[in-house]
């Protein structure tokens, strides 16, 4: 008798929390495109009238537009169901974390004196650090994506 290994079971509710969680994604992906919809001739419109009409400071409107929009969209908060999970994730893979460290290696490059063949190199084996940091989370997705696949597939 050969004995096979199969995962523990989940608790039912995890089931439900990740359902509950792509639902309320599409909600909030709504709201995000209403909220950009808007904002986008609001910022527009207040940085028009800022350059036509003086006010207390430069862009002044402009800026608190743009702080209105961002409070908004913190209220939305597209991502939040990451707040129970991959704490470390969200942080170190935001756009502006990756951003950071291309330049960091651009800007050591540079001062280097290296080439722009040198700063491809460089950049290269940042991006090759960061999907391998990525890889392991990668893989869970593929296994949980290739299991759904099964399921899916219709018996033989």
């Amino acid at each position: 008798m050969s004995e096979t290994s199969t995962p523990p079971p989940q608790p039912a509710h995890t089931r439900w929390h990740f359902i509950r969680d792509v639902l309320v994604l599409q909600v909030k992906l709504i709201l995000g495109n209403i909220h950009n919809f808007f904002l986008i001739p609001i910022t527009l419109t207040a940085a028009a009238i800022d350059l036509v009409v003086k006010t207390d400071r430069h862009g002044g409107l402009f800026y608190r537009a743009l702080d209105w929009g961002r409070r908004a969209e913190e209220a939305i908060g597209l991502y939040s169901a990451l707040d129970r999970d991959d704490e470390g994730l969200k942080h170190d893979f935001t756009v502006d974390a990756v951003i950071k460290r291309l330049e960091g290696v651009i800007v050591r490059e540079y001062e280097k004196g290296g080439t722009a063949a040198n700063m491809k190199t460089a950049i290269d084996t940042a991006l090759d650090q960061l999907h391998s940091e990525t890889g392991k989370t990668a893989a869970k997705a593929q296994e949980a994506a290739q299991a759904v696949i099964k399921k899916l597939a219709p018996p033989e």
